[in-house]
């Protein structure tokens, strides 16, 4: 199977459990919301739990479900991170952002409520106690809402962000997720993980790098949300600090490190390789 169609087949099967998961929670509009926040991605995270566990052996209905876990997760950021008091985007995978759709309240509860899926999804798996422990690092002050909190105090800063700060900031707001989907299979497996920890360090940075260069190089039609903020804003990035093609230079640096990192399986992480290129190639 080629790497787009397991990543296609992956995304389906993850958002298939986890809007099944909302529908079984109740009809309101809130969950309509949480339902559409949820839908159309590339459901790269989801993907990377699936094949994280299939290299360790873990079956498919427990990594679908902790797929399904980080992928609410990623929702709620995302709607929340769309907010007026965030970055007050209008558009969101080309579709309106959910606080267009309904209203900002709705939006903050939908967030809120995904954000407890995910929790509640991973409470059915025999090593709950693991993964909703470092679920919580990942995505909380300690990683994403850290680096989300970061990237909002730069904005009024008077001194711009350094390159070493750029690459904290996004090491939690961006790569935190990714790491914890990458390693999540062996730590259902109960195998190590830092093999796979460090893959996912590396095309967790090297995501963020491609967005900040999509953010210059893309369209908004292309890439289904507003582009040029960050600049707009006066905010630094990659590309801002390094230059455009030594940022491009770094990413594809940073895919080599994540593709040795995965020596420890051999050919069996062939599809995560893959994964590592689609990170810096994709055009959305």
């Amino acid at each position: 199977m080629s790497f787009q169609d397991a990543l296609g087949a992956a995304a389906a099967l993850v958002e298939a459990r986890l809007v099944a998961a909302i529908e079984d929670a109740g009809d309101l509009p809130v969950h309509h919301a949480m339902a559409y926040g949820v839908r159309g991605g590339k459901g790269l995270r989801g993907f990377l739990v699936m094949q994280s566990a299939a290299l360790h052996g873990v079956e498919e209905a427990r990594a679908v479900t902790a797929g399904a876990a980080i992928e609410a997760v990623h929702a709620y950021s995302l709607i929340h991170d769309d907010l007026p008091c965030m970055d007050d985007d209008a558009l969101r995978r080309g579709q309106p952002t959910v606080h267009r759709k309904w209203d900002e309240a709705t939006a903050v509860l939908a967030g809120d409520a995904l954000q407890a899926l995910a929790f509640e999804l991973l409470a059915t798996d025999v090593w709950a106690g693991e993964l909703c422990g470092s679920l919580a690092r990942a995505a909380g002050a300690r990683g994403m809402v850290l680096g989300q909190a970061m990237d909002m105090a730069a904005e009024s800063a008077e001194v711009p962000l350094n390159l070493r700060e750029i690459t904290a900031l996004q090491a939690g707001k961006t790569g935190a997720l990714l790491t914890w989907a990458a390693s999540a299979g062996a730590v259902m497996a109960g195998d190590d993980d830092s093999a796979l920890r460090r893959y996912g360090d590396a095309i967790g940075l090297a995501f963020q790098i491609k967005d900040d260069i999509l953010d210059v190089e893309a369209s908004a039609e292309e890439i289904g949300k507003a582009t040029g903020k960050d600049a707009g804003a006066g905010k630094a990035t990659f590309v801002t600090l390094m230059g455009l093609e030594p940022a491009r230079a770094h990413a594809a640096l940073l895919v080599e490190e994540a593709c040795d990192a995965l020596e420890p399986y051999g050919g069996a992480a062939d599809t995560l390789r893959a994964a590592a290129r689609f990170v810096t190639e994709r055009k959305k």
